[in-house]
């Protein structure tokens, strides 16, 4: 069987967010631009209106977005969501055409220097809120299912069309991974032709998808364009390595003891060439310390439902409400507490988390 070849490497959304402030110079009046958002919406002109605006042109929606910004202009680079009162008071999602023809970094300069251009600088670094990354790959023929995949995500299915697989898609929320067959995509879908010139074929691809959000981009330190290009070799490491894998199926009960499925490890040889910092992941201290008294919480919650049906069987009832439970688990409390071994103990385990046992 023909080795899987890959093809194309790139970022196919970013979406990010931008802290500006109009200069004493500033052109861009939100008051006109209501205006004319204003008489297209009264006019009920199914179509935007073509505006120039500093150094770019753009389409002006009539209306406002979900998000609660107030404006929204479009062109074939960018979609900009921006309201005078918002905070932040620009957000920018960066289309595929550009990010392939162009690339993030010049996108996010691009966007800067038309910020610039109708008087707006920035006071505050940029923040990424979404980015996908790909791999699109040309694989001759799928040899496997949705059961070869070993991941950490919770939640999986598969779409399929003809009886034949289209797209695997594992997790939701912060990290989404999708393998489908990108050339379907485009006949069906997206229309994306001008795909086939940037592979040089037209068919049996099959991209290789991470749309990964804020909280994970957050974990590896990743805020700002140049951290990404720092540190998204990091992000993916850990994402290909030990997110999801691809496997070939043997008679081993453990999964995640299957050798590795050829396309699998030549997309791992071609991440661990990727630029980055070397590191796993950055860890946000406080937000590390609130997922463990969450846990906590948890755990007394349970302990505090067996008390009240402790002493529910006591007083022969079940109707023993939750701060009744407390309050029972209060005066339990004051009779087991010591002053002065509750001072040593709250210290000594201080002390042992500061220094990293947690």
């Amino acid at each position: 069987m023909t080795a899987p070849r890959i093809l194309l490497h790139g970022h196919d959304t970013i979406e990010c967010a931008y802290y500006l402030v109009a200069l004493p110079h500033c052109t861009l009046d939100f008051e006109s631009l209501a205006v004319e958002r204003e008489a297209l919406k009264q006019a009920k002109v199914r179509h935007p209106k073509a505006i120039k605006l500093g150094c770019e042109e753009f389409l002006l929606m009539p209306t406002g977005t979900p998000s609660g910004y107030s404006f929204l202009i479009e062109n074939e680079s960018f979609s900009v969501q921006f309201g005078e009162f918002n905070h932040p008071n620009f957000f920018v999602t960066y289309r595929s055409f550009a990010l392939w023809q162009f690339g993030a970094a010049a996108l996010h300069q691009r966007f800067l220097d038309w910020a610039a251009s109708v008087g707006f600088t920035t006071f505050h670094p940029e923040s990424l809120s979404r980015v996908d990354l790909t791999f699109d790959y040309q694989i001759a023929a799928i040899d496997f299912d949705e059961d070869n995949f070993v991941s950490a995500a919770s939640k999986d299915n598969q779409h399929r069309k003809n009886r034949m697989v289209q797209t695997f898609r594992f997790g939701e929320g912060e990290v989404v991974l999708r393998i489908y067959n990108k050339v379907d995509e485009i006949q069906e879908k997206s229309a994306k032709t001008w795909f086939f010139d940037l592979w040089g074929c037209q068919d049996n691809v099959w991209r290789i998808e991470w749309q990964v959000r804020k909280e994970w981009l957050r974990r590896f330190g990743i805020r700002t364009f140049a951290e990404l290009q720092e540190r998204q070799g990091d992000l993916l490491r850990v994402l290909v390595n030990d997110h999801t894998t691809l496997r070939i199926k043997t008679d081993d009960s453990n999964r995640s003891r299957w050798p590795l499925h050829p396309l699998w490890q030549d997309l791992q040889d071609y991440v661990s060439q990727m630029e980055g910092l070397g590191i796993v992941r950055e860890i946000d201290p406080t937000a590390l310390l609130e997922e463990r008294e969450m846990r906590i919480a948890i755990s007394i919650y349970g302990y505090l439902k067996r008390i009240g049906a402790i002493h529910g069987i006591k007083r022969k009832t079940p109707e023993i409400g939750f701060h009744e439970s407390v309050s029972l688990l209060n005066k339990k409390l004051n009779q087991v507490h010591d002053s002065l071994t509750w001072e040593n103990d709250v210290r000594r385990r201080y002390n042992e988390m500061r220094l990293g046992q947690w």
